[in-house]
């Protein structure tokens, strides 16, 4: 596993190593041993699981039996399997550096099969639980630094059709085919714009490639697993299917919005009204902001934050350029600007939570000047909508704020990769990179 691109993106750890495809020129590289779970997984069990039982042991010749033990090493295995299977779905998204994930899912799961223990009023041993805990973490960290430079990701790219610019996005290496007939080595994978005037030649390459073993991804595939954005020159009857987001999902994900925003209300009471009392005392007007905004399915709704400017300069603040927010702009107080720094302003939206406008995770709602405008100057632009806003999202952590028309294609491009691959998982991701967001203050204005 490394902090590089992410070959489980594309399937390219599932295809056969090591195959040679002589017809058309390529050779499948052969993954390192220490890159394959069947190497990872039973390591990391026998570390975490087979180490503190080796410790026991030692120090008291038998403790297999004992059903203390038994319990520990079965919720164990458990926990290590669910936390493994979650650090490598994670790390499989564009720009999500793996190693970063290690500590926050394995305390995940660990946690909650060592809470069901406890409330099950199962015995269980807890320097055995602590120990199989921290060996795990400290097994997949080992592995990251050791692996980190291990593998280069290469791959063969066929030319013709929309295949410039691939150099651009780094984190792999690009090998232009030149001929058909010319062979550039070992690749991970072919790349071709599958839907561009191939010659026979390169039809017969590709599949030669196909039959040997070697992955053949689609350009635009490939764009969208490095770069964590879909692009929308067009929409397309088959891009249009894959961008609706599972209807299922999306109810579950409302329930457990309000869940969490209702669990959340009572211990974050005091600490809003302490801040709406600051806010008041450094300058005159309401603590709240109110402003309309484009929700779920282009319905409006009024969304409340904590404000972060002065009352006088926000005069039409409906209009266009007012709803813009600028760097080092002047209108923000300074308590605002360490509200926006920290997202703490963001607080009252928990009241459109609970009333169904928002979500904890979606597309950023755009204030409606800002939405109306944007939707005359970008195609589908109102498409995003087809999902529930959130207070943070995937183009959240990946751009940070940003106004500008130029700009704002890049974040569509970002929220449509969220539609198109909307899940758990992602929104897992989502939430672990927004606390470092919050912690670091990147992307706030």
């Amino acid at each position: 596993m490394t902090d590089h691109a992410k070959p489980e993106s594309f399937g390219f750890a599932t295809a056969g190593a090591g195959v040679s495809a002589r017809s058309s020129g390529v050779q499948r590289t052969k993954r390192h041993p220490l890159l394959r779970i069947r190497v990872q997984l039973p390591g990391g069990l026998a570390c975490a699981i087979g180490l503190p039982l080796l410790v026991g042991m030692a120090k008291y010749q038998s403790v297999l039996p004992y059903d203390n033990v038994q319990n520990t090493v079965v919720a164990a295995v458990i926990a290590h399997l669910l936390g493994y299977a979650i650090y490598r779905r994670l790390g499989s998204f564009p720009g999500t550096a793996a190693s970063r994930y290690i500590l926050p899912t394995f305390a995940l799961t660990y946690g909650l099969v060592f809470m069901a223990i406890f409330f099950l009023r199962l015995d269980y041993n807890r320097l055995q639980a602590a120990g199989s805990f921290t060996l795990s973490v400290l097994w997949y960290f080992g592995l990251t630094l050791v692996t980190r430079r291990l593998e280069i990701y290469r791959f063969g790219v066929v030319p013709g059709g929309n295949v410039a610019g691939l150099q651009a996005i780094g984190r792999a290496i690009w090998s232009y085919i030149p001929s058909p007939h010319v062979s550039v080595g070992e690749v991970q994978a072919v790349i071709a714009d599958l839907r561009a005037d191939l010659s026979a030649e390169w039809e017969r390459y590709i599949a030669d490639s196909a039959l040997s073993g070697i992955p053949v991804y689609h350009v635009k595939q490939v764009r969208e697993s490095l770069t964590g954005r879909v692009e929308i020159e067009h929409l397309s009857e088959n891009t249009l299917g894959s961008l609706n987001p599972a209807s299922f999902y999306i109810q579950c994900k409302r329930i457990a919005d309000w869940l969490m925003a209702a669990l959340l209300v009572i211990p974050l009471t005091p600490v809003a009204l302490a801040i709406a009392l600051i806010i008041r005392l450094e300058s005159p007007g309401p603590a709240l902001f109110r402003q309309q905004r484009m929700g779920f399915r282009g319905r409006i709704f009024t969304c409340y934050k904590f404000r972060t400017m002065t009352v006088d300069q926000q005069v039409g603040a409906d209009g266009r350029q007012a709803a813009m927010t600028k760097q080092g702009d002047p209108r923000i107080t300074r308590v605002g600007r360490w509200l926006r720094w920290t997202r703490i302003d963001e607080i009252p939206q928990i009241i459109n939570i609970l009333r169904g406008e928002m979500s904890w995770i979606g597309p950023r709602p755009e204030a409606l000047a800002l939405s109306e405008w944007y939707e005359s100057e970008l195609p589908f632009y109102r498409y995003r909508h087809i999902v529930i806003p959130g207070i943070t999202g995937w183009a959240q952590v990946n751009q940070g704020h940003v106004s500008e028309v130029g700009d704002v294609l890049e974040k569509l491009q970002y929220d449509f990769y969220y539609i198109k691959n909307f899940s758990p998982w992602l929104d897992i991701v989502i939430v672990f990179r927004t606390i470092e967001t919050m912690v670091t203050g990147s992307g706030a204005r």
